[in-house]
């Protein structure tokens, strides 16, 4: 049974807003998603209900945006001087096209994705919102596995062998 400190392996179904919604990812002919229960890795209302699910339990589930990714956080879009773009004295016009995801970061020296949403000639508008931030989530899942985990994946809060870290 799902509960804290249980390897669990799923497969999913995720749509944007609901069954009828478009399908965002898939696992579908894959390998199922598998991740280690109660230590944070997954959004805290998509555990909540898949808790106490056992080995071939089913289950559809809504999430609002505020309880998944969260909203569209205004400040997190800003205007960047296209000069910072500036890479040996020229910008690459080419990684600055509408919709590219950048690696970025802050004065603190904290890694952050920023995507392009719009470019002229003096400036570059990015936002740093989580890519699903203001969506609403459904998913539709069947439990493929339930499993102690082991002391070392409980050491290091993450699933180890198939499915997870390989080290």
């Amino acid at each position: 049974m799902i509960a804290k400190n249980k390897v669990v392996s799923l497969h999913y179904v995720l749509k944007e807003g609901t069954k009828e919604g478009e399908v965002i990812e898939e696992t579908a002919g894959q390998e199922p998603m598998v991740f280690l229960y109660g230590v944070g890795q997954m959004i805290p209302k998509f555990e909540d209900e898949i808790n106490g699910k056992t080995k071939g339990d089913k289950a559809e589930f809504g999430i609002k945006a505020a309880e998944a990714y969260g909203e569209l956080d205004e400040s997190a879009v800003i205007t960047l001087p296209i000069d910072v773009f500036k890479n040996e004295g020229a910008v690459d016009l080419e990684m600055l096209k509408v919709g590219n995801v950048l690696p970025m970061q802050d004065g603190d020296g904290n890694r952050m994705d920023g995507i392009v949403t719009d470019v002229d000639e003096k400036e570059v508008k990015m936002d740093f919102n989580h890519p699903m931030a203001g969506k609403d989530l459904y998913f539709e899942i069947e439990v493929v596995e339930v499993r102690d985990a082991s002391k070392e994946e409980l050491e290091h809060g993450h699933v180890h062998g198939e499915g997870g870290v390989q080290h």
